[in-house]
Formats: C-alpha cells, structure tokens, sequence
C-alpha cells in the first residue's frame, strides 16, 4: 500500500493546475445553434488528479428541439464548501474537459421522442435525494447522480462504466 502510495504521489498531475487546466468544448456535441433536433447525451471523463487513475466524472447534457443551447445535469463536490447545492443544471457546453480531461460519450440520443427522454430527466433530476450531499466514497457523488436519473429513465438505455466509482450508491 505504500508503494501504491508514494507511486501515485509522483505520477499525479501535479505539472497541471486545475485552475488552469481546459474547460474547453471537445467539439463531441452538435452545435446547438446548427440544428433543430433534439440531443440527450451522457458523458464521462477521467476525475482530477490522482482519483483519475480508477474513476470518472459523468454529466448529463441536453437540448430540447429547436432550443439553440444546452442545459448541463451533474453533481459536483467543491460546491458544497460553499453553501451550494453540489446538484448544478445550468446552460453550459456539453462536451467540456473535465478540467483538462477529454469527455467521452456513453450515450447519444436524438430526434423524434427525445424531448419526451428530456422531460423525463429533468424529473428525474427534481427527485434526486442528495441535492446538498457530496461524498467521493461511497457516495452520493456525481456518479451516484447519474446513476439516479438512469434508474428513474430506463429509456436512456445507459449502463455506468466500473470506474464510475458511487454508481451503486442507491441500490
């Protein structure tokens, strides 16, 4: 365990700063300004630092038709220090590193009923039971969050990868 420890102190990102490492999109994500369909789309990205060497961050994004911009689904734990829900839903890019960590896409739905899939997750997302709660292990955490809102929409057909540590948080 300590050989586990001092190798993981030396190999984390500890070159990189998170205050300045990429938010920007991945160029993942239609733009929302070029087209009319609408987009439910769930990704995950390597955590920051050291926890990324076992687990992701995963968010929902979506875009109801003919909406030109999306509105972001995640839990994230900083905002808890500061006296805010840890649940965020606000417009934002969809497809943005994870604090220089490139998104990848675990699902993509589009078209004719997603809009029904949209009000479906947005319900999901106002039930959520932990909208103040963030704990890395075992939960509830962003992956917990995720892992909600697909028990509550089994339309969204998504399965979290094993690495989405606080996933069976719920069960």
């Amino acid at each position: 365990m300590l050989l586990f420890l001092l190798l993981s102190a030396g190999c984390t990102s500890s070159d990189r700063d998170w205050r300045t490492a990429s938010r920007q999109s991945a160029g993942i994500a239609p733009d929302p300004g070029q087209t009319s369909e609408a987009i439910l789309q769930v990704y995950a990205a390597r955590a920051w630092g050291w926890r990324g060497w076992f687990a992701v961050h995963t968010w929902i994004a979506t875009k109801r038709s003919t909406e030109p911009f999306y509105i972001v689904y995640e839990v994230i734990g900083w905002r808890e220090n500061r006296g805010l829900p840890v649940l965020r839903i606000e417009k934002d890019a969809p497809d943005r590193y994870w604090f220089g960590e490139k998104p990848k896409l675990l699902a993509d739905h589009r078209g004719d009923g997603v809009d029904a899939l949209i009000e479906a997750v947005e319900s999901a997302a106002a039930s959520y039971p932990w909208p103040q709660t963030y704990r890395v292990f075992p939960g509830p955490n962003s992956n917990t969050f995720t892992a909600w809102v697909a028990r509550e929409v089994p339309e969204l057909e998504l399965t979290l990868p094993f690495s989405a540590i606080g996933r069976g948080y719920a069960d």
